[in-house]
């Protein structure tokens, strides 16, 4: 159980804050007794858990054959290579006389073969859109994924990492550069590709803002678009938190290994606050190892990031790491992604998300089992507040689909947690105030005990 491991650190006899520690320091602290800790827990745990050393091998095996090519012109592919190109593709070639030919495919793949007739592309968003792209796409404006083939003639698609509302990832050789990359091929669809350009915006300014990496965010290595997509082409990481997590049993991980994951995230957090931007989306999946076998971590998906002044939309997070104020539609702003940020270091700890709501409903129930009622004021600027109070403004009732009636102010966090840890909790509790104005800072929670 959580609470029982032996790892588990006695209660703080203090939470007086350190001072002296800053955010430009915190992200290049020198390895303390923690680090070493959480480095040792990484590679133990690579050790047992077969998936995570195997995830570790792939890259390895993967990272020896991707080597730089000389590139060929259009001319010597289509003289020398002709057989390794579709009808489509023998016209499509002329178009990278510039960038140059790296690679064509490899003998098993099995290439579409597109359509030298226009078929619609699919780039509005009407619902009814009939696949069309010249025959590369799916009825979603998903690009037709074929393992083994390129990407601009020059990524050789590995695998599938992901695939989501805006499109997909996939895991590439680049043949140019040499490396492993991962390709975001963003579906063709009109509001996606807007929000797709304000991600490489995004992503193009922490490049520039954080050019070592220190403050654990990720880089973009270029943009392109193929076949009517729009390519973010980013370094390739290993696992998510949360594969990490369904690796590690679902038991949680030690205080130390929290710490050193909290450390890097809250590096993240202080940049975007100085820039005032809003992640939108923390959670586990959206955290990646840098390495399998390591501590080390990037904050990833900026696809759903806003600058603080410019806010889109309002249906924003992941359900189990949805801020109150997102949930009953009040204003919001950086202090969201604290939230997010609070609800994944319980997790870390316990191996389950804290908040497991399966609506809105029930989400904000299971809130306040454990921190009670959020205060009227707060309540009454909600546009959403008739959804889940009544008109004295008391809690509607809600039952999950188990049965199962959650009572506000029913837990306590120690409870929740099962941990007695003074300083995780006094952290975590700072991180989820229903007042968003009260929430903890990040440049406040670099110098709070349970980080310090």
């Amino acid at each position: 159980m959580p609470g029982s491991r032996s790892n588990a650190k006695p209660a703080s006899s203090s939470l007086k804050p350190r001072h002296g520690l800053t955010a430009s320091t915190i992200s290049a602290i020198v390895k303390d007794k923690d680090d070493l800790a959480a480095d040792d827990e990484m590679r133990r745990l690579s050790q047992k858990r077969r998936d995570v050393d195997t995830a570790a091998r792939e890259t390895e095996d993967l990272k020896r054959r991707a080597v730089a090519r000389t590139p060929m012109t259009p001319e010597q592919v289509l003289q020398d290579r002709n057989y390794s190109l579709n009808i489509f593709e023998r016209g499509e070639i002329m178009d990278f006389q510039k960038e140059g030919i790296f690679f064509t495919g490899t003998k098993t793949a099995r290439k579409v073969i597109g359509s030298l007739a226009p078929t619609p592309q699919v780039s509005s968003d009407d619902k009814n859109s009939k696949a069309g792209n010249y025959g590369y796409d799916d009825e979603r404006g998903d690009y037709n994924i074929v393992l083994g083939d390129h990407l601009a003639y020059r990524y050789e698609v590995v695998d599938v990492l992901g695939k989501g509302s805006f499109g997909q990832v996939v895991r590439c050789v680049d043949h140019k550069a040499g490396g492993i990359v991962a390709v975001k091929i963003i579906r063709n669809k009109k509001r996606f590709h807007q929000q797709a350009l304000v991600e490489v915006g995004i992503l193009s300014r922490l490049r520039d803002w954080d050019p070592e990496g220190t403050h654990a965010t990720l880089s973009i290595t270029s943009s392109f678009y193929f076949r009517s997509h729009l390519c973010i082409v980013t370094p390739c990481l290993s696992i998510n938190l949360y594969e990490l997590i369904r690796a590690h049993n679902f038991v949680g991980f030690s205080l130390p290994l929290i710490r050193r994951f909290g450390r890097q995230m809250l590096a993240c957090l202080v940049l975007l606050q100085n820039k005032r931007i809003i992640h939108c989306d923390l959670k586990p999946e959206n955290i990646l190892l840098y390495e399998a076998r390591k501590a080390d971590i990037r904050v990833i998906d900026f696809g759903s990031s806003c600058k603080e002044e410019e806010k889109v939309y309002t249906y924003i997070q992941s359900r189990f790491y949805r801020s109150p104020e997102v949930i009953l539609g009040s204003t919001y702003g950086l202090g969201i992604d604290m939230w997010s940020f609070g609800c994944i270091l319980a997790e870390l700890w316990t191996g389950y998300p804290i908040f497991p709501g399966e609506n809105e409903q029930e989400q904000l129930a299971c809130i306040m089992e454990i921190f009670g009622p959020p205060d009227r004021h707060l309540v009454e600027r909600c546009t959403r507040k008739k959804l889940f109070f009544d008109s004295v403004g008391k809690p509607r009732v809600t039952v999950s689909s188990k049965g199962r009636r959650r009572r506000p102010s029913s837990k306590t966090l120690a409870q929740a947690l099962k941990t007695e840890d003074e300083a995780f909790l006094d952290f975590v509790t700072r991180c989820l105030r229903w007042d968003p104005d009260r929430r903890m800072k990040p440049h406040e929670a670099v110098t709070h005990p349970f980080i310090t």
